[in-house]
């Protein structure tokens, strides 16, 4: 019985783990391509049913230890993005296309081929500027409500030191506090905090699709299931890539008529039910997924609960809670964008193009930026080509580096995507 308490218990922990952490991220990305308050609680549904069920059928399958958790630089990448031509229904639209695309990208070999021959620090750049206007969001919190976001920053900042997996959870809990008491008296009353079932019929609009849905696949494609692959690659697990984007793709797929954005493969909590402390013995360590999945079913109900809680706090406070939560990946992705002097020009065009969330022609940043980096990197490759690179003093090559995993999320690869052709 403690054997099998052991793993449950390390699912359980990674489940509650992955939902405190991100959970307001989640909500600010559909809040901002428009769902309202109900969309917004069934996206937050569905997707805690997609990850439970994705999770619970691919662990007992392949009896290995395969976390499921929703996109977290997805739902940054919405914060980003913001309205979209044709609203939430186009938002929706978008949604269902990239679930089809991720499970494309498991069917169809070539694909994933596609989606390696990105460059690795344009691809990193990108996702480096998606996630940089909610990094910023701690300062503005601190400048315009000090009382409520300095204790939860410096929870956060003491709990990186002591006990990093409960930094942000920790400072969410802090945040809760604060809104409670700070809330008007009956600010709950009138609020539906049942699990809420809406389903949103999808449009489709080229602005949608090329602004949201491609960038929406593609960073989830590259930081999130390509490490998440990594992670279990760490810890001697090589599942079938194919099954695993299969799956997820066909999770996603589900999800999206209900608000649902992008499930994938974990990061933090891959490790966390794949390594030694689920159970010492690794042909066990499946229990812990399968124990994760189950938890976010029941979390789920809660999703009512959680999007009163964020429409009673003020907009830059959770936006604050979801900075913090991403801090960890934001300097994985600057790492992974840089690491190369040859692209790091790239690199940094993307960037900047992609932080400045302009919008063009009915097309976000990320879009432009990824089409501004990958012709700046053309351009700079035709010359070396003539020329030669021009070596940089002091600078080591890294490209070959691997994959880096930090503890705060998805972390971009360094050495880029690999196919999913290969890995299996």
């Amino acid at each position: 019985m403690i054997r099998l308490l052991q793993p449950v218990l390390a699912g359980v922990l990674a489940a509650l783990v992955g939902f405190a952490s991100t959970f307001a991220v989640v909500l600010a990305g559909l809040r901002a391509v428009g769902a309202d308050e109900r969309q917004a609680a069934s996206g937050l549904l569905a997707l805690c049913v997609a990850m439970g069920l994705a999770a619970i059928w691919l662990g007992v399958r392949q009896r290995t230890p395969i976390s499921v958790a929703w996109s977290t630089p997805g739902a940054a990448l919405l914060v980003s993005t913001g309205a979209v031509e044709g609203g939430f229904a186009a938002a929706v639209g978008a949604f269902l296309l990239c679930g089809v695309l991720i499970t494309a990208a498991g069917l169809v070999p070539a694909l994933g081929r596609a989606i390696a021959a990105i460059p690795a620090p344009v691809a990193s750049a990108m996702l480096a500027g998606v996630l940089f206007d909610l990094c910023v969001a701690p300062v503005h919190a601190l400048v315009q409500v000090p009382l409520l976001a300095a204790p939860i920053i410096v929870t956060w900042a003491v709990l990186t030191r002591f006990a990093r997996h409960w930094a942000v959870p920790a400072a969410l809990g802090v945040a809760v506090v604060a809104i409670v008491l700070t809330a008007p008296a009956g600010g709950l009353a009138g609020a539906n905090l049942r699990p809420t079932v809406e389903v949103t019929a999808p449009t489709w609009t080229l602005a949608a699709t090329v602004s949201l849905a491609l960038p929406l696949f593609l960073v989830t494609m590259a930081s999130q299931n390509v490490p998440g692959m990594a992670v279990l690659a760490g810890f001697g697990y090589r599942p079938t890539l194919r099954s695993v984007l299969v799956g997820t793709g066909l999770a996603s797929t589900a999800a999206a008529s209900l608000g649902g954005h992008a499930v994938n493969l974990a990061a933090i909590t891959a490790a966390l039910a794949a390594g030694p402390d689920a159970h010492p013995d690794p042909r066990r360590r499946w229990i812990a997924s399968v124990s994760a999945g189950a938890s976010y079913l029941v979390l789920g109900l809660g999703s009512g609960l959680a999007t009163a809680l964020v429409l009673l706090s003020p907009p830059v406070l959770v936006e604050a809670v979801a900075g913090l939560a991403l801090l960890g990946a934001l300097g994985a992705a600057v790492a992974g964008a840089v690491v190369d002097p040859v692209g790091r020009p790239a690199a940094v065009v993307t960037f900047v193009v992609t932080a400045s969330g302009i919008t063009v022609l009915g097309l976000g940043a990320a879009f432009w930026g990824l089409l501004a980096g990958g012709l700046f990197l053309l351009l700079h490759r035709q010359r070396t080509d003539q020329a030669g690179p021009a070596p940089e003093v002091g600078v080591p090559r890294q490209a070959d580096r691997g994959p880096e995993q930090g503890d705060h999320g998805p972390h971009p690869v360094a050495s880029g995507p690999a196919s999913p052709a290969r890995s299996e």
